[in-house]
């Protein structure tokens, strides 16, 4: 059995309402809801990762502020229990002003396609636990509370 790696990195958005960003998406044909960012590829670091996924997902550029966290603790991958997850978190700004669609609800595309993606603003005093797909994304979710 071959006992793998997966290193995911994410964005902690938070605008002047006190607002994080969120990512609704599609994939592994599963509705999730996370914060925006992606997986680590071979010969990048993790900043670099984190930029890269932000202008492939939203068109934009970011700025790393500072990091917020990096998994300590034991996590399979959801889609293969032989795949150990860590993702790093940084808390981040877009250099210029959203030109990307923000959108009010949830999961705001027609078809349930392979990658769909959507975003949207929630008051981080609101967000819950329930509200994220991800394990991880729910540890990080408390020191955000804590923080901001």
């Amino acid at each position: 059995m071959n006992k793998q790696f997966t290193i995911r990195v994410y964005a902690i958005i938070i605008n002047k309402k006190n607002e994080v960003l969120l990512s609704d998406e599609f994939v592994l044909n599963r509705k999730i809801t996370k914060f925006p960012g992606g997986g680590l590829e071979f010969g990048e670091g993790t900043i670099d990762c984190l930029k890269r996924e932000l202008v492939e997902e939203t068109g934009q550029e970011i700025e790393v502020l500072e990091h917020i966290y990096t998994t300590d603790f034991f996590q399979r991958a959801l889609h293969n229990p032989n795949i150990q997850v860590i993702s790093i978190y940084y808390l981040a700004r877009f250099k210029d002003n959203i030109r990307f669609k923000i959108s009010v609800k949830s999961f705001d595309f027609k078809e349930l396609i392979e990658g769909k993606q959507s975003f949207r603003w929630k008051q981080i005093k609101d967000l819950q636990k329930n509200d994220l797909s991800l394990p991880i994304d729910k540890k990080v979710l408390e020191i955000i509370k804590s923080k901001y």
